[in-house]
């Protein structure tokens, strides 16, 4: 059968596309069950706001003690108060927008490793103090969105090959699936340990950050709204798919089990036009950005943006049951993937663009780079209901 699987693929895809089935098909996850709406992001309290333009902020990480925050090109070290808030303390000033952030445990050395413009990572502080990689495999970095720590290395999620971080709708647009994760090894010379830098996979359609889980990576892979898991020397095999929108970084949960974040939702509106090429390559020809038919990070702010399908209004208010362009979503994983519980912000709300989330000091931070916010829930409040 393996000889007919070239012949066949081809079919399979026209037959889908007749009949509106399969990767062809528009249908969408509802959000039901333990995804069910609520208000929880849209309540939480503001630890920390941007004093600048709210997209600057683009990753969070906890060293267990406190917080690191990318915002713009300043990495901050954000340390919690008794009165709930986050004290800011700027660090460094990088040549570029840092795009990704992982706190190295001292097994690995200590510091923190950040990603600039997506191009090139780097190590601050700790024993890998000034190391840098600017690619890997005759290919430089060109998307670094996310790093982690696994094993005995520092694993590296290259969203694309052609569109940098802030280009991701453009990414999403062109079908792109030139996406990657590396390995960089870090393991002391005389140890007698893996320090190897290669690529554990590559041809992903938009990996949005990664987490280790045992002997395996848990990657987000955006496109396919899905978390995959890789093995040694493993095709990627799916965790959890079928999602109702764009998932992007994984943080480790207390008691077991991952902080999943979703960046955007999904609608049938765009669904529909990322099959029709024609469109797509004329309105990413003519038209900003900002007004695709294509998700975004923040709410509507120009009369010019364009309606997703009906019920978007009534009386001139926007309603939390519109098709989502922007949404703010975060999901409680256990250790086998099944979500647990989820934390909202619903069409008509603010806290929009979550993007990473991190536990520290007996609450978790949630990044909005939508309304530029870092945001603040006790975990004791959410045990009841997530098994935090």
């Amino acid at each position: 059968m393996e000889l007919f699987t070239p012949l066949t693929r081809p079919l399979a895809a026209w037959r889908d596309r007749l009949l509106g089935r399969g990767d062809a098909a528009c249908t969408v996850p509802i959000l039901d069950g333990v995804l069910q709406p609520n208000q929880r992001l849209e309540t939480a309290a503001v630890a920390w706001a941007a004093p600048t333009g709210s997209l600057e902020l683009r990753d969070l990480v906890s060293d267990g003690r406190q917080l690191w925050l990318a915002d713009g090109p300043r990495l901050r070290a954000l340390t919690p108060q008794a009165d709930g808030r986050l004290a800011s303390e700027e660090r460094l000033v990088a040549a570029g927008p840092i795009t990704a952030l992982c706190a190295l445990p001292e097994r690995l050395g200590g510091g923190v490793a950040y990603a600039v413009a997506g191009r090139e990572v780097q190590i601050l502080g700790g024993s890998h103090h000034g190391r840098r990689w600017t690619g890997l495999a005759e290919r430089d970095f060109t998307a670094v969105n996310g790093l982690a720590a696994g094993g005995d290395a520092l694993i590296v999620t290259d969203a694309s090959a052609q569109h940098a971080p802030d280009d991701w709708q453009r990414d999403l647009m062109s079908l792109g699936a030139s996406g990657r994760v590396v390995r960089l090894g870090l393991a002391p010379v005389d140890d007698g340990k893996d320090r190897s830098d290669r690529v554990l996979a590559d041809g992903l359609r938009h990996p949005f950050g990664a987490v280790a889980h045992g002997s395996a990576l848990w990657v987000s892979e955006s496109w396919r709204h899905r978390v995959v898991a890789l093995g040694a020397g493993d095709r990627p095999s799916p965790v959890l798919d079928q999602l109702p929108g764009y998932p992007s970084r994984l943080a480790p949960a207390g008691g077991g089990g991952f902080w999943l974040t979703v960046f955007a939702g999904r609608t049938q509106l765009v669904e529909f036009v990322l099959r029709e090429r024609e469109f797509r390559q004329r309105m990413t020809a003519s038209m900003p950005p900002e007004l695709w038919i294509a998700p975004q990070l923040r709410p509507p702010r120009s009369f010019l943006e364009p309606l997703q399908g009906g019920a978007i209004k009534q009386m001139g208010v926007l309603k939390p049951w519109a098709p989502p362009r922007s949404y703010g979503l975060v999901i409680r994983l256990d250790a086998a993937g099944r979500p647990l519980a989820s934390l909202h912000s619903r069409v008509d709300g603010q806290h929009h663009g979550i993007v990473a989330a991190a536990e520290c000091a007996g609450a978790l931070y949630v990044l909005s780079r939508g309304a530029g916010r870092v945001l603040r829930l006790d975990l004791n409040t959410l045990a009841p209901e997530t098994g935090a």
